[in-house]
């Protein structure tokens, strides 16, 4: 392996990457590294050499991971990523901060951020994946976020330079997201905990809480996400579609398709990541073949199908 840079932060080699994930799959990464502060990741990503693969790594809750690991230097950032502050309308995140963390912080200082605490994750990923749900996108509450390229420069980016779409963005290859400024309306703080606890309730009564899953699987076709209104259509979500395959509880391996909400893969307790890919891509083919609709991965999958002869 070429020489890797020395960091201040935490660099270990071969590292196992299954207990980091939701779903509780896949194999090693080449290099694991932990940067201690952003100009460690960015004197680290500047002295890395170019022919090396960057993938960073949020908490692991969108994420497949196949089981022969990621030939790349996987970046996760931990402790010192997390701080949050409020300025005025705004709320400025470190990218490891969850998504939980940041709404609740938000509602205390009466800024309406509600969308994100039941979204699974940390706001830098959310950044990354525009996520969202009852009608509210992070693009809707973005303001800024601050970035280190591939070549490692500090840059920040507005929301023009993150070409905001459902469910994505556009960011270059390895740039890595370090803090997210976001700010949301006015709202009374009793009032936002109050609907962030109704919040809570719907999804614990709808979606697999205790079940190892990684959020959504599929995109919905209709091109947006439930509003959460009673006048919601549903004729082209994921979930419907699924289960109009008759698809609803399908399992290959250790791997199933929610009974409770179809649109979540589980790791009933002994899936491969081969497992949970493989009945994926079995569900997207059934679907085309009921209803000529392609479902598009929500969930990011990355790294080798199997094992190499060194692991």
């Amino acid at each position: 392996m070429t020489d890797l840079p020395t960091p201040r932060g935490t660099l270990t080699l071969d590292r196992p990457l299954a207990d980091l994930t939701w779903l509780r799959v896949g194999g090693p990464a080449m290099a694991f590294f932990q940067p201690q502060d952003t100009d460690d990741l960015a004197e680290f990503l500047r002295d890395l050499p170019n022919e090396m693969d960057v993938f960073p790594m949020g908490v692991g809750s969108n994420l497949i991971i196949r089981d022969g690991g990621l030939d790349a230097v996987v970046i996760r950032l931990g402790r010192p990523f997390m701080d949050i502050t409020v300025a005025g309308s705004t709320v400025t995140a470190g990218a490891a901060a969850l998504d939980s963390r940041v709404a609740i912080t938000a509602a205390k200082a009466g800024i309406d951020l509600t969308y994100l605490r039941t979204i699974p994750g940390s706001v830098g990923g959310a950044a990354k994946m525009n996520a969202g749900c009852y009608g509210t996108y992070t693009a809707d509450a973005f303001v800024s976020a601050t970035a280190v390229t591939r070549a490692g420069d500090v840059v920040t980016l507005r929301p023009e330079d993150m070409h905001f779409a459902y469910r994505q963005t556009e960011l270059p290859e390895g740039m890595v997201i370090t803090e997210v400024t976001l700010t949301g309306p006015h709202g009374d703080p009793d009032a936002l905990a109050a609907k962030m606890d109704e919040q809570l309730a719907k999804r614990d009564a709808t979606q697999p809480t205790k079940d190892r899953s990684a959020g959504s699987t599929f995109r919905n076709p209709a091109g947006f996400s439930s509003t959460g209104q009673a006048d919601d259509v549903h004729d082209l979500k994921a979930w419907k579609v699924i289960d109009d395959a008759g698809l609803r509880g399908a399992t290959l391996g250790g791997a199933q398709m929610s009974e409770k909400h179809s649109n979540f893969l589980i790791n009933t307790g002994t899936a491969t990541a081969a497992d949970l890919e493989g009945l994926g891509e079995m569900v997207r083919k059934k679907v085309y073949e009921n209803s000529g609709l392609t479902l598009e991965w929500e969930i990011m999958r990355v790294g080798k199908t199997t094992p190499t002869a060194e692991n």
